[in-house]
């Protein structure tokens, strides 16, 4: 079984533990394998750099196979749950995602095995954005189809795919998930009621699995089984661009205090409150600096503090710089297409500028040495 949480870039900068567990750094400071033909460590680190407050945190906390195991068991229709042999799920690396999705959307992947022996493949999105997606069913088809072509790749032999099941979780601030699930309600069949059922058999037939955060209680979301920190990434995630935060903080004192006395209690802390001061107002500050004193004493919640905010003001000179990097390859895409004579409609101007994806505009700019046309310097991302 393999399962995929969506996030940023096509390679990453992370290290495959002996438990088959991939760690990402949440400082960015993880250099590129040495194997990883992607990318080099350089543009791996400038890759992590860029990446939201979101796909790391998600990386961290359900990137280990017995948090991810905590989420898809609580989403999985029950039969299939029991027929799961849960002890093989094994994280693996790769990401699918549009490049020009990766600051709303991560992905993670696992591997596993049904009791039977026979592989399966779980795919799950993390969406971030905060309006919905109307055509996430037929981005989720997309997706599916290209992991089964890895696959397929990789597994030359095999006469047979395995079975992928898709996941969407949902975390938007601005309420719950109202777009189709099903790819063939996205077709305009004609209003016939008769004819309407014999033209859908007519189309694919897709659907993904739904996990809206938005749609869940906290109590549910705390009564979830599972490792402490995978439920306080949940109600994290749920409740962290909301106004409800600073409130809601206080009553998770216990879930907190869980996380703290696990043996890597004080880093797992370390990288909740450096997301809840990403994404949280000063008011969700307070409230959360409250709660680490009582539950890891004023001493330790000073030098966290300060960890924290040191981290996060290197974080902001690294992105400066980075930023004004890429802004300048960007420009170096547009003179040189100048140069050679090229026009740039507005729409791809805009395209290049917007860009912040590194190896993406690394792409482009040697495209624009020998490109004749513009198209061949964007087209297929």
């Amino acid at each position: 079984m393999s399962a995929l949480l969506g996030t940023h870039g096509a390679c990453r900068a992370e290290e495959r533990l002996p438990d088959g567990t991939w760690r990402t750094g949440m400082d960015g400071a993880v250099s590129a394998s040495p194997s990883c033909g992607c990318i080099g460590a350089r543009r791996a680190g400038a890759l992590l750099a860029m990446s939201g407050p979101h796909d790391l945190f998600v990386r961290f906390t359900l990137g280990h196979p017995e948090r991810a195991a905590a989420e898809l068991r609580a989403v999985l229709p029950p039969d299939i749950v029991s027929r799961v042999d849960w002890s093989t799920l094994r994280r693996e690396p790769g990401s699918v995602v549009d490049p020009e999705l990766r600051e709303t959307q991560s992905d993670l992947l696992f591997s596993a095995r049904l009791r039977s022996g026979q592989e399966l493949l779980l795919y799950i999105l993390l969406e971030h954005q905060s309006s919905v997606d109307k055509w996430m069913a037929l981005r989720m088809l997309r997706y599916v189809v290209r992991q089964a072509e890895h696959w397929r790749k990789e597994h030359p032999e095999s006469e047979r795919l395995p079975v992928i099941v898709p996941l969407v979780m949902y975390h938007g601030p601005d309420g719950a998930w109202t777009a189709p699930r099903r790819v063939e309600d996205l077709f305009e069949l004609p209003d016939e009621s008769e004819e309407r059922e014999r033209w859908r058999t007519l189309v694919p037939h897709f659907e993904f699995l739904l996990d809206d955060l938005t749609a869940e209680r906290a109590e549910g979301l705390m009564a979830r089984p599972g490792p402490p920190l995978a439920r306080l990434a949940l109600l994290v995630l749920r409740y962290g661009r909301s106004e409800e935060l600073s409130r809601r903080l206080a009553s998770w004192t216990a879930l907190f205090a869980e996380v703290h006395a696990a043996p890597d209690g004080l880093e797992n802390l370390r990288v909740v409150v450096r997301y809840l001061f990403q994404v949280g107002d000063e008011a969700a500050r307070e409230s959360t600096e409250a709660v680490l004193r009582s539950v890891a004493g004023a001493q330790r919640t000073e030098e966290l503090m300060m960890t924290v905010g040191e981290k996060l003001i290197e974080k902001g000179r690294q992105e400066g710089r980075l930023e004004g990097r890429l802004e300048g390859r960007a420009e170096d895409i547009l003179r040189i297409l100048t140069a050679r004579g090229i026009h740039v409609d507005d729409k791809t101007r805009g395209l290049i500028m917007a860009c912040r994806d590194p190896a993406l505009l690394e792409q482009w700019f040697d495209r624009a040495l020998t490109a004749s046309s513009i198209s061949d310097v964007t087209s297929g991302g």
